[in-house]
């Protein structure tokens, strides 16, 4: 119950902090509709007023997030003065069914993080970036932007382009917005950021459903039965859903905010193009600039290509060159001001692009063909419908309709077609590009390609159900083809998004209890500085987002701002399968994960799996929130680190059990022969003596016999499985 009632007061928090805004941003003409831009105008002035906070030098959220309350109250009397209360109240209930698809899709995307788990907590299908986004909120939380203690001022590990601190990187270079709302909401909530990212990520998609009921109806012109039925399939669409279970709010800020923005350009293009017009446009372009600078700052390059297509073609056509121009100079006259604001953001626009040039972001992701344009694909990674010949069946079915549709809007004269295509082609032929770019290439371009088609689809859905307007052709048979149609678009969609619950319900990364214990680390005086020796991604950027007030170091470059360097760090914090244990004070234990050692003591040694070097290992796999454990795949290697000018005598505990009986023994390169223990199939304990070893680098292998096999069930040679090998000194 407390994922709901959290989930559902973030969202009502980000409406009361809307409504004033609305009130006074929605141009008079449309005035009535001032309930569609409630939830862009709420997240843009909260991430405003954290902006001006961090700036103002104040003490992070904590120290400011209830006074600003007053921001949000005074433009909501000054919009009710403007308005009228009760006419304020009637345009509410005008919306009440766009209200309740927001409740209904909102219930919907937590119902999987309320079955994960019982208490308030993160989840993903695999992307890290909720860690990121909870040390960013962090950050503007608890601490002012010119503190430089802890992690923070750590300059040789935070270093990203020009910024040196971990405050200006956010506020230049990462995504802002995200983490400002995380911040602002967490405070005013009681919600730490690791039980607040997932919760967000929901309510932004939610939110963002009367943006797109609104292009629905006032840009494509459908009627409001049609408009409500595509927000609808717009929130159980798996491209979205996609978004919110890799926790990636940035796209699903951008996304509102770019239809804002194309609905202000045609709007603008379809009337009479003054200035006095153009400034009733200018709360809402500024609203929808100022979230995409704050969010995806570098998607701003790219945000009016479907209004410049649609304005630009007429123009071109009617030889309206010089309204065109009057056209592009109002749309870009609100950025100005909105530009100063965040000048910041816009002065990092370069160096976000030298980073999109030098590293390969993301992962692969499958190319939507027609079919998944429309959300016909398969929920939790977007691959499609396995089953023979029904992809390419669909997609014809997909492409088909719309050719059709715009044979008979071309054939009738439709000037609604070629806005359509404007919203469409543009956009398709850029994800169609980057796919095919991934595809020759071999990078992770389809990652681009994805986020390209996110944060647009808002247009892109409702110009691609255009083959709904066939309907109203007066021939029974394509009433009835629409419907059925319709049927099948729906039905899948709602697979796709019971397959995103049934994963999300139980997810392969999730921030669990031995995770939130690493916040005790900056409670412990005497842990000054760590070294975190903890070998997955997700797991290491927690435990970077629970320890900002401590200096910490990285084996391995985990991130941006979060450079490997020399291990400074006077503990290891080591949380993998292969750890060492040090006598008395020297090995602090938090949990039966994670455990730190005093990299001080004369005893020390560093021992981790490197996944580039030491190749004879799987996988790490796991039961969700309860047992880790390794195989080994043939001759498994240990990295050694001896610190100190003497060798070192240890012994090795092994938990673990072999697939069929074997003998196990350690042995090192140029080191003497340990006899092997025997491993049963039965999970134990055995004690293995370890060769001397000497100071420096060096390696250990896990020698079977006989060694890994294939075994019934499972075709990978399986060795030992290893839950945990652990080095502790003497013979």
């Amino acid at each position: 119950m407390i994922h709901f009632l959290v989930a559902f007061g973030l969202l009502l928090h980000g409406a009361a902090w809307g409504a004033g805004a609305a009130l006074l941003a929605m141009p008079r003409r449309w005035a009535r509709f001032w309930p569609v831009l409630v939830f862009p105008a709420g997240w843009w002035l909260q991430s405003l007023a954290v902006w001006l906070g961090t700036y103002a030098g104040w003490a992070g959220t904590a120290s400011y997030a209830w006074p600003a309350q007053v921001l949000p109250l005074g433009l909501l009397g000054l919009g009710l003065w403007r308005h009228g209360g009760r006419a304020a109240w009637t345009d509410l209930g005008r919306f009440g069914l766009v209200g309740a698809a927001v409740a209904g899709c909102l219930a919907l995307l937590i119902l999987p993080l309320a079955l994960a788990s019982r208490g308030l907590t993160t989840v993903s299908l695999g992307s890290c970036d909720a860690a990121d986004y909870a040390a960013g909120a962090r950050v503007l939380m608890e601490f002012a932007r010119d503190e430089r203690g802890g992690f923070l001022g750590l300059t040789e590990v935070v270093q990203v382009q020009s910024v040196d601190n971990v405050a200006d990187y956010w506020l230049r270079l990462n995504h802002f917005t995200p983490a400002a709302l995380l911040a602002l909401n967490g405070t005013v909530l009681g919600c730490a950021p690791h039980e607040l990212a997932s919760i967000l990520a929901a309510a932004l998609l939610a939110s963002a459903l009367p943006v797109v009921f609104w292009v629905a109806r006032a840009v494509v012109g459908y009627s409001g039965g049609v408009s409500l039925i595509v927000a609808g399939l717009f929130g159980i669409s798996p491209a979205m859903w996609y978004a919110y279970a890799h926790v990636a709010p940035g796209q699903l800020l951008a996304a509102p905010a770019i239809a804002l923005a194309t609905w202000s350009g045609v709007a603008l293009w379809r009337g009479r193009l003054t200035w006095r017009r153009g400034l009733a446009f200018a709360g809402v372009l500024a609203i929808a600039y100022g979230l995409m600078l704050g969010s995806y700052n570098f998607i701003l390059t790219v945000a009016l290509v479907p209004a410049a297509a649609y304005a630009g073609g007429l123009a071109l056509v009617r030889g309206e060159y010089g309204r065109f121009g009057r056209w592009l100079a109002v749309m870009l006259a609100p950025l100005g001001p909105a530009a100063a604001v965040m000048a910041e953001r816009v002065a990092g626009l370069a160096e976000r692009f030298t980073l999109l040039r030098t590293y390969d972001f993301g992962w692969p992701i499958p190319a939507l063909s027609a079919e998944g344009w429309l959300g016909m694909v398969q929920g939790g990674d977007l691959a499609a419908w396995p089953w023979p010949g029904v992809r390419w069946a669909l997609s014809a079915l997909v492409v088909g309709l719309l050719a059709w549709a715009g044979l008979r809007s071309a054939q009738q004269g439709k000037r609604a077609l070629w806005l359509v295509v404007a919203l469409a082609v543009p956009v398709l032929a850029g994800y169609l590009f980057l796919q095919e770019r991934g595809a020759r290439l071999g990078t992770n371009a389809s990652y681009d390609a994805y986020k390209l088609f996110a944060v647009f689809f808002p247009l892109l859905l409702p110009a691609l159900c255009w083959w709904v307007t066939l309907r109203r052709s007066r021939k029974l048979h394509e009433w009835l083809m629409v419907c059925a149609v319709a049927g099948i678009v729906v039905t899948l969609n709602l697979a796709a998004c019971g397959m995103f619950v049934w994963r999300l319900s139980r997810p392969p990364l999730r921030v669990e209890a031995e995770l939130r214990d690493l916040r005790r680390i900056e409670a412990m005086p005497e842990v000054a500085s760590v070294n975190l020796m903890i070998p997955d991604m997700w797991s290491r950027l927690w435990a970077n987002a629970f320890l900002l007030r401590k200096p910490h170091y990285f084996p391995t470059h985990t991130y941006e701002g979060r450079l490997n360097t020399a291990l400074r760090g006077e503990w290891d914090l080591q949380g993998g399968t292969v750890r060492t244990r040090l006598p008395g004070a020297a090995t602090r234990e938090l949990n039966p994960r994670f455990s730190l050692v005093d990299t001080r003591h004369p005893e020390f040694l560093r021992a981790w799996i490197d996944e580039a070097l030491d190749t004879g290992w799987h996988g790490e796999e796991y039961l969700p929130g309860g047992e880790r454990w390794r195989w080994t795949a043939g001759a498994a290697t240990v990295q050694l680190t001896n610190p100190h000018a003497y060798p070192l005598a240890m012994t090795a505990m092994l938990d673990g059990a072999a697939a069929v009986p074997r003998t196990l023994a350690l042995t090192r390169a140029g080191g003497e022969d340990r006899p092997g223990v025997p491993v049963g199939i039965v999970r134990g304990t055995v004690r293995l003596p370890v060769p001397g070893i000497p100071p420096g680098a060096s390696v250990l292998r896990l020698q079977t016999t006989p060694p890994a096999a294939p075994v019934p069930g499972d075709g990978r040679p399986l060795g030992v499985s290893v839950h945990r090998l652990t080095l502790v000194p003497g013979p």
